[in-house]
């Protein structure tokens, strides 16, 4: 059986605005990509990571090409995946800008370590993700960045941080739970 390929031309593009308000409806969890090595370092809050694959780990992270920290990514092939905890708001504050602080002036004020590539990792994040470049697609104003997975740190905390309509919502997995039950929303075995 052939198959038949059409280009069908779509008259109308979403505004960047309307687009915008469209993905303010999606929630995402809250994270701070690092790059960089020693002093030559930046950071960035994100709520665009992604899992790709468990074997092997690799994750995808979208990655704005005007921010700070692109070239320094690309420079050195290495990034830290951060996945902050409910109370770690003032740390997203200050790595989406918020005050103007550049550069390393974004990691006062919290403690960092570093693993195998020499990134700067988040002590006390949710997850904290050591990862490699693999590959980048660049698109638009973004990229697309593969990272394989080369070390990483898990926290037992349960509340993470997550972005929705324009604010930072903590979700808690023990007390969230609780309220659930309080609403008798079924609970998954009930669904089966």
């Amino acid at each position: 059986m052939n198959s038949v390929v059409r280009a069908i031309a779509i008259p109308h593009q979403a505004s960047s605005g309307d687009f915008r308000g469209a993905m303010r409806q999606l929630t995402g969890g809250v994270s701070v990509v690092t790059a960089g090595r020693g002093r030559d370092i930046s950071g960035m809050t994100v709520t665009s990571v992604s899992s790709l694959s468990v074997d092997p780990p690799t994750l995808i992270v979208s990655i704005n090409r005007g921010a700070s920290s692109w070239p320094l990514l690309k420079r050195y092939g290495v990034f830290g995946v951060n996945i902050l905890t409910s109370d770690q708001i003032d740390i997203a504050e200050r790595f989406a800008g918020r005050g103007g602080l550049n550069g390393t002036e974004r990691f006062a004020g919290a403690e960092w370590t570093t693993r195998a590539s020499g990134v700067p990792l988040l002590v006390g994040a949710l997850a904290a993700i050591d990862c490699e470049v693999e590959e980048i697609v660049e698109r638009h104003s973004h990229a697309i960045v593969i990272g394989r997975v080369r070390d990483l740190q898990v926290s037992s905390r349960t509340a993470a941080l997550a972005y929705w309509h324009g604010q930072y919502v903590a979700i808690d997995r023990d007390e969230d739970a609780v309220r659930l039950a309080e609403v008798s929303l079924p609970s998954p075995r009930a669904l089966r």
